[in-house]
């Protein structure tokens, strides 16, 4: 697939009111926040143009940064959880009846995944989480990965992976329909037309649905995985990582102007 330059999406662009972003290889560069990233940030809220994280990050983290970012939010676990900017308490996107028991199936199900990968390891995160169970994805080949994903499946759970991490969850729980039930919750003045999603791997790639979102953009770092992504998205910045999401911000703002 071709994927087509940011100048592509000039027209669109003015229009754009939000930017739903996810965070590990999209807005961090070599794992960390820059300062240049946290301005383009500031920058999209003085241009009054929010950004939700949309993350596979666990709940621990996310709440965090809802208080320390110029967010208006963040979505965690891969739409497990939301965590509105200004409020402590998150709001359940998938109903756990029962943390406990649900915590219990989900290391039953890890357990099952080692007896056949024996070397995956649990994340350092884990231990924060509600809705899903991660280990890392470092040393693991895409066969390896697709049986996992498949092992999975049989025990009747969800799977993806980022550049990070690996996720055992629940089935129908992905970025796509934790983000569309914030929005129509928190911003039911937007059309779709006026959000944009953002990513840069496989567990994005809900996010790149154009039935859902029409207007999505890769970071350059998303060509790595093109082989793996059924839905691809519409748009790739020339830069990867923060950098990347950096020179969107400000094509955004840019675009924001022109009005």
């Amino acid at each position: 697939m071709a994927f087509a330059p940011l100048s592509h999406f000039a027209t669109d662009a003015r229009n754009i009111r939000l930017v739903a972003t996810d965070m590990d290889g999209t807005l961090t560069q070599n794992g960390k926040f820059t300062t240049e990233l946290l301005q383009a940030l500031a920058d999209l809220a003085s241009a009054g143009i929010d950004v939700l994280i949309v993350t596979g990050r666990s709940a621990g983290w996310v709440s965090g940064l809802t208080n320390y970012l110029p967010i208006a939010g963040a979505i965690a676990e891969n739409g497990g959880l939301f965590y509105h900017s200004g409020c402590e308490t998150p709001v359940a996107l998938t109903a756990i009846p029962d943390k406990t028991r649900h915590r219990t199936k989900l290391a039953q199900c890890f357990q099952q995944l080692q007896t056949e990968v024996p070397q995956i390891r649990e994340s350092s995160d884990n231990c924060f989480r509600i809705t899903d169970w991660t280990f890392d994805v470092s040393g693991l080949n895409t066969v390896q990965l697709q049986r996992l994903a498949e092992l999975c499946q049989i025990q009747g759970w969800g799977f993806t992976y980022s550049n990070v991490q690996c996720h055992i969850k629940p089935l129908g729980q992905d970025k796509a329909i934790g983000l569309l039930q914030v929005l129509h919750q928190y911003y039911p003045h937007l059309t779709l037309e006026q959000v944009v999603t953002v990513g840069d791997s496989p567990n994005d790639e809900s996010l790149f649905d154009a039935s859902k979102f029409p207007l999505s953009v890769g970071v350059a770092n998303v060509l790595h995985y093109t082989e793996q992504l059924a839905h691809q998205p519409m748009y790739i910045t020339d830069a990867a990582e923060g950098i990347g999401f950096c020179e969107l911000a400000q094509f955004l703002i840019q675009a924001s102007q022109q009005i």
